[in-house]
């Protein structure tokens, strides 16, 4: 009858203007995607009936799809803040404790909790894969999932390893007028230049390099001492001899021309930290006839240093920054795909999770396969058209009004059906 089949309809336009108001009232949520009403005709078919003269039973909703196309990026000032440009989701855990159960999200808008875990306005952490060193050099274990928890305590001392120098050292001076050498005595040593180096707890410690003009040509003395003390105490002689071309390039050190650095004896400094060893390089060094000068002097040891913030770079790296001037990668962001966004189950809270029609999630990491790219400090919002969903409003409300009169004609045909005599 054409009330079944206006009821349909109305029911149908219903569901639509529903679906359009959900848009619209979300059309600030970060995250958030848009759905639309999918219809289809009902027709009642048995084995005798003549199909093509059925009138049809009306329309039923036969899906709420949401579309997962992008949503604009909104740029904030909180690095926490993180947006998918692309395909993929976020990893989230159902809690700390439990990071078995898991959502996927494309709302990027996290914090920290009081324990340091970075997590969503729900408490759900973020998880992201486990680093498999130290160095982002050494990589990370996709498809290992773990919480990311800032440490804010202090980031742990490096002792110096190797020093990297180039100097130029005056080819017009002469041999010193007092010999042999001696540190506290400026008149025995040409040169002189000094670093501040680290050991394994944290302590500072003073390494000078004393350069001595030698005697024969284009040939030089070179010292090193750590607080006074002679790193070179076991060689023979206590120095590192230099040797340099005609062009003032560095030609030798001690003896080895094929070589620009050289490694000292492991010495004990403080004896309550680790034994000093550094390797020194002199790359770059000339004997020029100009003064002396450094013209670079790093050095590769960390003091004691604290939090000072956290970058994540756009395949997802967290790194945590160090006072020191450190830094540590504390893992990368985990992403997930589907091939059936679709089918993904609607828990809310721009939360979805896996079903039997959105297939497995497929692990990766941003920037590469599929997978798109992670921006801090910036959120994704919602993809949602205003002037469309507008537009969509008109729609349903003229359906709705068609289908009414539909039942409001029919209505009159049955009145004038029961006024017959």
């Amino acid at each position: 009858m054409a009330f079944n089949s206006a009821l349909s309809g109305l029911n149908a336009a219903s569901n639509m203007l529903s679906v359009t108001g959900n848009n619209i009232a979300n059309a600030n949520t970060t995250g958030f995607k848009k759905s639309r009403s999918e219809f289809a005709d009902v027709y009642a078919s048995s084995l005798g009936g003549v199909s093509s003269i059925t009138p049809g039973a009306g329309v039923r909703v036969t899906n709420v799809a949401q579309q997962f196309t992008q949503g604009n990026l909104d740029f904030t000032e909180n690095n926490l803040d993180l947006a998918i440009s692309g395909e993929g989701f976020f990893v989230m855990g159902d809690n700390v404790n439990n990071i078995n159960e898991r959502v996927y999200t494309r709302a990027g808008s996290f914090h920290m909790d009081r324990e340091g875990y970075v997590v969503n306005h729900l408490g759900q952490p973020l998880l992201v894969y486990a680093p498999n060193g130290e160095t982002v050099e050494e990589g990370f274990s996709t498809g290992v999932f773990q919480t990311l928890q800032l440490d804010s305590t202090q980031g742990l001392p490096k002792a110096t390893s190797s020093i990297d120098m180039s100097v130029n050292l005056d080819s017009r001076k002469t041999t010193p007028a007092t010999s042999p050498f001696d540190p506290a005595d400026p008149t025995s040593y040409t040169h002189a230049t000094s670093v501040t180096t680290y050991d394994s707890l944290g302590n500072t410690h003073i390494a000078t390099s004393y350069y001595v003009k030698g005697a024969a040509l284009n040939a030089w003395d070179l010292y090193v001492y750590v607080d006074g003390v002679d790193m070179l105490d076991d060689a023979a002689p206590n120095s590192i001899p230099l040797t340099f071309d005609n062009d003032g390039k560095l030609a030798s050190v001690d003896g080895n021309p094929a070589t620009t650095q050289f490694t000292t004896d492991l010495v004990s400094i403080n004896p309550s930290a680790q034994p000093i060893q550094l390797t020194i390089d002199l790359a770059g060094s000339t004997q020029l006839g100009s003064a002396f000068s450094v013209d670079t002097l790093n050095q590769d040891g960390l003091t004691i240093g604290r939090l000072t913030g956290v970058d994540i770079d756009d395949t997802g790296v967290v790194f945590a920054r160090f006072s020191n001037g450190g830094s540590k990668p504390l893992g990368q962001v985990a992403m997930v795909r589907f091939q059936n966004p679709q089918g993904l189950s609607k828990l809310g809270d721009t939360t979805w999770g896996e079903s039997a029609n959105s297939g497995v999630p497929i692990n990766g990491v941003a920037g590469t396969s599929s997978f798109g790219s992670i921006k801090a400090g910036a959120l994704e919002g919602a993809n949602v058209d205003l002037a469309q969903q507008l537009v969509n409003l008109i729609i349903a409300q003229q359906a709705y009004q068609a289908n009414a009169q539909t039942i409001s004609t029919e209505n009159t045909i049955t009145q004038t059906l029961l006024n017959i005599r």
